[in-house]
């Protein structure tokens, strides 16, 4: 997608090369600059090197790359985030999930969030309430150095640990367990469309499915848990009945699912009574 040089960014705003808002986001981030000096700086012409870096970032956005990757952040409950290909971008429906475990976290509460990722949720968490003990886990090395660098970034303590699921802290227990896991089935046609393309895999999908992390973490939790303690899961827009069923068969109490602001039944939990 060439783009010549000696374009104003005037015209450049006028040209329908891709979404509105992924090429005002595109161009801003290889020009350095806001998107106030987009509106202020229109008659400025660009340079050939200019032109060089705005066209290559369009084509592959044209290509199917996400914005989020090719300008290396995003946005996630009022925070910016450090993303690349190791880890899922950030999507605004998993507030949802933020939400339901601050309305459940107690003064000074355990936090223990599985299959971290970019670290937002757990980051998220820690923002709001800095009170709270915030540990994070994943089995991917790389994503644990995208997520100990959001933390940072977001000036929070969130302990991040590498592990398959629970291995890594045996014998803890936590007031609230979250969760956004892989759940799209294998072979589901999304995996082929859009972001997913290149997003990791293993962050998206369990190769079966798509309840396997569900149940592993259903199972595994209540060990970790404090009385009175609640899981809540993230899963796809089909499996809310598929979780409560998993929970009830494994005595969590009051379950449930949230729906997110498309009605998407989103989150779904419990609260574990007891140990065990």
């Amino acid at each position: 997608m060439p783009v010549a040089p000696g374009t104003t960014l005037a015209a450049l705003q006028r040209m329908p090369l891709l979404d509105p808002v992924d090429q005002r986001i595109l161009v801003c981030h290889a020009l350095g600059i806001s998107r106030t000096a987009l509106i202020t700086q229109s008659d400025r012409a660009l340079t050939e090197d200019e032109a060089a870096r705005i066209s290559a970032l369009l084509q592959r956005r044209l290509d199917g790359e996400p914005v989020a990757y090719l300008v290396g952040k995003r946005e996630f409950y009022g925070l910016d985030f450090v993303v690349g290909p190791g880890v899922l971008i950030p999507r605004p429906e998993t507030e949802l999930l933020v939400e339901l475990a601050l309305e459940r976290l107690p003064p000074r509460g355990r936090v223990l969030d599985m299959g971290t990722g970019s670290c937002a949720i757990a980051v998220a968490i820690a923002h709001a309430r800095p009170d709270a003990h915030v540990t994070a886990l994943d089995v991917s090395h790389d994503a644990l150095a995208i997520a100990r660098r959001n933390a940072e970034l977001n000036s929070v303590t969130v302990r991040c640990l590498h592990s398959d699921w629970f291995t890594a802290i045996a014998g803890e227990t936590f007031d609230l367990i979250v969760s956004n896991p892989p759940y799209i089935a294998a072979g589901d046609r999304h995996l082929s469309e859009g972001d997913l393309r290149f997003e990791p895999a293993g962050a998206l999908t369990d190769h079966a499915d798509g309840l396997s992390a569900l149940r592993a973490i259903v199972a595994g939790a209540p060990s970790h848990l404090a009385p009175q303690g609640w899981l809540l899961m993230e899963h796809g827009y089909d499996q809310s009945a598929a979780v409560q069923a998993l929970l009830a068969a494994r005595s969590y109490t009051a379950v449930q699912s949230w729906h997110d602001l498309a009605g998407i039944a989103r989150v779904t939990g419990g609260r574990r009574e007891s140990q065990g």
